[in-house]
């Protein structure tokens, strides 16, 4: 019997993470620790939502939070383009390491101003590496080409396309690519040729296309995600429920190798 692999998957969540994510991180450790195999962090850096990546912080005097967040070079970038291809702005890290204080202490301030990463996804992943979050993590990104290329063919997915000088995830459909205004409202772009590592799933087809590469015989995942996720598309799977944590939405703001 191969060993357990062990899978947790998430989008770039703030450049501090969100709790939740840790809390998955610490139920995929507690249970290698109960059956062994390896741990897997399916980084979903294909989604585009910029909302993913807000943080929150809590003031150090009065404890009220602040939602920070990355400044986008240019609005289509903002509304469209995948995070792994989302820049970081001239002088946003600057700027942010400037209000980290009113929030943080200078050991975390000092790992945010050394980051050295130019792309939002990239930015966040270095960030929680150097936390020392990913630790015997193998984190396979949704972004890879080759990742891409290895997966399965889905009937229903984004393609990064083109559009006015950016990458930008557009929906695919039988007639057009399509761009997400808001509402209702959708931008139609004309159909091209596009190739498997352009490709990347929407939310009902991620676990199939994902399980199609990773092959992981557990897999962690979050109260959200159990209410959507489709487990007849992969039966083989354990799903195991993360733990509770408190103020899942706010950033965790410790070194992980502290705390375990």
């Amino acid at each position: 019997m191969s060993k357990p692999i062990i899978c947790f998957g998430q989008q770039p969540c703030g450049f501090f993470p969100k709790r939740f994510l840790v809390a998955k991180i610490q139920t995929a450790r507690r249970l290698q620790k109960e059956i062994g195999g390896e741990i897997v962090f399916f980084y979903h850096d294909s989604d585009h939502d910029p909302r993913e990546t807000k943080t929150i912080l809590r003031h150090r005097t009065t404890n009220e939070p602040a939602s920070l967040n990355f400044t986008f070079e240019n609005k289509i970038q903002r509304k469209f383009s995948p995070l792994y291809k989302k820049r970081v702005a001239e002088g946003w890290q600057a700027k942010t390491t400037g209000q980290l204080p009113n929030y943080l202490d200078h050991s975390l301030i000092n790992l945010f101003k050394n980051a050295n990463s130019k792309l939002i996804a990239d930015f966040c992943l270095e960030m929680y590496d150097k936390m020392g979050l990913l630790e015997g993590v193998t984190v396979m990104r949704s972004s890879s080409p080759d990742f891409r290329n290895r997966a399965c063919a889905i009937d229903d997915y984004f393609v990064d396309i083109l559009y006015e000088n950016e990458i930008v995830r557009a929906r695919h459909d039988a007639e057009s690519f399509k761009l997400h205004e808001g509402g209702s409202e959708y931008i139609n772009l004309p159909l091209t040729e596009f190739t498997a590592a352009q490709i990347s799933p929407t939310r009902d087809t991620r676990l199939l296309w994902m399980q199609s590469v990773i092959h992981c015989t557990h897999y962690v995942s979050g109260a959200g995600e159990q209410d959507y996720l489709d487990k007849t598309q992969a039966p083989e799977i354990e799903f195991v429920t993360r733990d509770v944590v408190e103020l899942s939405d706010e950033a965790f703001t410790e070194v992980y190798a502290e705390i375990t």
